[in-house]
């Protein structure tokens, strides 16, 4: 149903900006040859993006690096960043690597070339572009995840303990100070790995002070620093409630109390919500409130089952708490469900996002793990319904058998009513006398007279009182078939908890993951603003195999066409032998055909640049799937041909 329900909001379509930047277009242009050297290079990006101390390397035809400016925005625009070059630069092929950070807090990096003049004789390889250094990003998700955890007992503890009230709240207060103390030390964990996420350098340059100071200047850094000072006043309003964490249902809290501690759960989602996905994008102020609810929603529920838990082992739990839990649960659920498929539409932005992108993916196994959540839960909710509903006819039950026992008391003492007490006296005085006369002794004087015959002294005038059935203490033994229906709930929340854990792990990979709506827009904005997108086709050849007494010779030929678009393009091929190290041939051949629409065979008349071939410009006029015949001659009468599609775009 939820799936159902995502698919539906998806087929509806959005707006065409998301979170995460990407690179719109580069000022020169990747692969682009110019006649005189550029005083500066200009990136233009999708959205906002933060600069580093490092954010530009440009590289010489030598490979060495070349001094530059100081790193800064275009005309003041958020969305570009600029870095000044020196006036002697040189000719030849330059490389640029890059790395900013995106306006939803995660860094972005790539890497390009321009030539000067001529390009080189030998295309430079391209720097690493990995956005983050391993350790570093293995340390920051398992932060990342150790908040959320932290989040979720603290809130969601604190609120059981408020809308549940169980009468003994001692077994939970180790449990809000875990969930505080946790919260508390990840958040610190996270400032100071800040620096090196962003950076892509080791863990051991989290202690940098440059790093830090940095970091708190950043809305991340600040949101982090907030969440700490949201912590200490969570502190303190714990202290000032503390009499009701003692007491338990015993003790009312103030009227405030309920408001201030809601105040401060919105402040804490709120220090994930500015620096997340839904801090840059389409629809940030809904965003932002929806991840609000949903973080709040998630807390509550999955930290209320771990403080069910907790009573189930640690204390005895009435069955009104579970019931109280069981209809927060159910509006946590909602909200959850709701604000989900909102979120799950602004990050995919198509169906074909589910499959196709490694957000899309993730979402799917986090909506799996959702649906095993949820059946967990419909069976605790049956498991307490039953227990509600025997417990009623247990109630009942009793009810009946003791109004019963009253009306057999009353029958019993209504078939023995004495006689008065006058005509017993007058009925023993007669016997007295009879007695008297036929000289028998007297009775004692101390006898009473109105005593009943059988009977004890202090038994009532209406006859004997039947014993009252003494009914069960509170917290007495469960009976056998209650026992095993909270076991078995006992059983279903463990699952539920369990689960939950699955569901948060999901949650912290789909924050760190590039949105599929976002994805898109990168491919759109390559494709369509200027940058340059190049067409990388490997053709394998092999000579001589089949004859006898010719030894064989293979390889590869790498043929790149840039931007591999409409019109005139680039091309450059490199051959490669069996080792992957560079060949010299004396010939190489390339011509493109496209059959459906009988043009072709054009000779690309690529020529020996010294270490591999190339073509200023190959005229393609058309889009289509374009028939590509490389001819490789190794001596004067051994060659081949093979031949290889290409994808030929607007």
């Amino acid at each position: 149903m939820l799936l159902g329900a995502v698919l539906v909001l998806l087929l509806l379509g959005g707006g065409p900006a998301s979170a995460h930047a990407a690179l719109r277009g580069a000022d020169p242009a990747d692969g682009s040859v110019v006649k005189t050297a550029p005083d500066a290079i200009t990136l233009t990006f999708t959205e906002s993006v933060g600069l580093l101390d490092d954010s530009f390397r440009v590289f010489d035809p030598d490979n060495r690096r070349v001094d530059t400016g100081e790193a800064g925005h275009a005309d003041g625009r958020a969305d570009t960043a600029r870095i000044k070059l020196p006036a002697k630069l040189g000719t030849g092929t330059f490389t640029v690597a890059w790395r900013v950070v995106s306006a939803d807090s995660h860094p972005i990096a790539g890497a390009f070339t321009f030539s000067v003049g001529t390009p080189s004789a030998t295309p430079p390889a391209l720097p690493g572009t990995s956005v983050e250094n391993p350790a570093t990003e293995g340390l920051f998700n398992i932060g990342r995840y150790l908040a959320y955890l932290a989040a979720a007992l603290l809130i969601g503890t604190a609120a059981f303990i408020a809308v549940c009230r169980p009468p003994d709240v001692r077994p939970l207060r180790r449990l809000l100070l875990a969930g505080g103390w946790a919260l508390a030390g990840s958040t610190v964990f996270l400032l100071l790995l800040r620096g090196p996420y962003e950076a892509g350098t080791g863990p051991a340059q989290a202690l940098d002070p440059s790093g830090l100071t940095r970091t708190l200047g950043t809305r991340p850094g600040l949101a982090l620093v907030a969440r700490l000072a949201l912590l200490a006043a969570a502190a303190a309003f714990l202290l000032w409630q503390r009499k009701v964490l003692r007491e338990g249902e015993r003790e009312q809290p103030s009227r405030v109390a309920p408001a201030v501690g809601a105040a401060l759960a919105v402040g804490l989602a709120l220090t994930w919500a500015a620096a997340e996905h839904a801090s840059a994008g389409i629809q940030v102020p809904a965003a932002m409130t929806s991840t609000v609810l949903h973080l709040l929603a998630m807390a509550v529920w999955l930290g209320g089952l771990a403080a069910l838990l907790t009573l189930f082992y640690r204390a005895s739990v009435p069955s009104r708490v579970v019931g109280r839990f069981s209809q927060l649960a159910g509006l946590s659920v909602t909200v959850l469900v709701v604000t989900g498929v909102y979120q799950s539409w602004r990050g995919l932005g198509s169906v074909s996002a589910l499959t196709d992108t490694t957000y899309g993916r993730v979402l799917l196994a986090k909506l799996a793990a959702v649906t095993l959540l949820l059946l967990a839960g419909a069976r605790s909710r049956r498991t307490v319904t039953r227990e509600r509903t025997a417990r009623s006819m247990t109630v009942e039950t009793a009810e009946k058998q003791e109004a019963q026992e009253t009306r057999e008391a009353q029958e019993t003492r209504e078939a023995r009513v004495p006689e008065p007490v006058g005509a017993r006296a007058e009925s023993a005085a007669e016997a007295l006398a009879g007695a008297r006369s036929d000289g028998s002794v007297d009775a004692p004087v101390d006898a009473p007279v109105d005593a009943p015959v059988g009977g004890p002294v202090d038994a009532p005038v209406g006859g004997p009182r039947l014993p009252e059935k003494p009914r069960p203490p509170a917290g007495a033994t469960l009976t056998p078939a209650e026992d095993a229906q909270r076991r078995a709930l006992r059983r279903s929340v463990l699952a539920e908890v369990v689960v939950s854990v699955v569901v948060l792990v999901f949650t912290t990979v789909l924050t760190g993951t590039l949105p599929g709506r976002a994805a898109a827009e990168a491919a759109t904005a390559e494709q369509t603003a200027g940058l340059p997108v190049a067409s990388v086709t490997t053709v394998p050849f092999v000579i001589g195999s089949g004859d006898p007494g010719v030894r064989g010779v293979s390889g590869q030929v790498q043929v790149t066409l840039d931007p591999g678009r409409v019109g005139d393009s680039g091309l450059q091929a490199v051959v490669y032998g069996p080792d992957g190290g560079f060949v010299s041939i004396p010939e190489l051949r390339i011509s493109f055909s496209l059959p459906g629409q009988d043009i072709g065979p054009l000779d690309a008349k690529v020529t020996d640049r010294g270490g591999y071939w190339a073509a200023d410009a190959v005229n393609l006029p058309m889009p289509g799937t374009w028939e590509m015949k490389v001819t490789v001659r190794v001596s004067e009468t051994d060659q081949v041909s093979e031949s290889k599609p290409v994808e030929i775009v607007r």
